[in-house]
């Protein structure tokens, strides 16, 4: 993933928003009902967030914020895509798969909050 700078205030806004966005719980709270439609709820509001940030940024539309933002919302949406609906609590083997999907979109994540840090001056807060 490539470095970002913002070049703007309305770009470092955008950042500094998608960052705290990125900062929430993703993986299910111990009151988890143990349906993989729960466990995916945190990427919704993540993806939410996404279009909230899309939708008020009043910088230049090619800024590189963008671009992560759209690769946030590519990454959640597929395991969203297949999780959202199953209200079915998890065996053995769906836990695995449901585990393995989070965590590369935890993952995804922590790089795009690596590159946003770094880029934005608040790398000090993310070694915190």
């Amino acid at each position: 993933m490539e470095g970002w700078r913002p070049r703007d205030e309305a770009e470092s806004a955008a950042g500094w928003r998608l960052w705290l966005a990125l900062s929430g719980r993703l993986w299910p709270s111990a009151e988890w009902d143990g349906t993989p439609a729960e466990a995916v709820g945190g990427l919704r509001a993540v993806l939410a967030e996404c279009a909230g940030i899309r939708g008020a940024y009043t910088g230049e539309r090619t800024a590189a914020v963008l671009r992560l933002v759209d690769s946030v919302v590519f990454v959640l949406s597929l395991p969203l895509d297949l999780w959202r609906d199953d209200a079915l609590p998890v065996d053995a083997d769906r836990a695995a798969l449901l585990h393995s999907d989070l965590a590369g979109a935890v993952e995804h994540l922590a790089e795009v909050r690596a590159v946003l840090a770094r880029g934005g001056g608040w790398a000090e807060l993310e070694a915190r």
